[in-house]
């Protein structure tokens, strides 16, 4: 299968999930969880969702575990909006790129300053 078709998959279950997510009524995610990026496999059979939550850590742990436990009801929600042969199964992952960026940061000032 051809990257740039894997890219548009990526992309439009991206945006299908981050309005889904936005749907959704459980208490347990806030409504400042994004979709940062979305890896489909190229069998399409799973793909692996990094998602940003404000938030302290235990509002993000908590967040991403109520995400593992609606998997089912996200992956049956998607796959009712997009037209694929197989739905993936997603697999929610903490996105931690802003994070570690703010500590790549601190560590050059610190750096400088010397």
């Amino acid at each position: 299968m051809s990257a740039n078709r894997i890219g548009r998959i990526n992309e439009e279950y991206r945006k299908e999930l981050s309005d889904v997510i936005r749907n959704m009524k459980d208490p347990r995610i806030p409504m400042m969880t994004s979709v940062v990026a979305v890896n489909v496999t190229p069998d399409l059979r799973y793909a692996k969702i990094y998602v940003s939550v404000m938030g302290s850590e235990e509002v993000q742990q908590e967040a991403v575990k109520a995400l593992k436990k609606s998997a089912g009801y996200v992956r049956r929600e998607v796959g009712n909006r997009l037209k694929l042969r197989y739905t993936p199964e997603p697999d929610f992952e903490l996105d931690r790129s802003l994070q570690h960026g703010a500590r790549i940061n601190e560590l050059l000032k610190q750096t400088q300053g010397k």
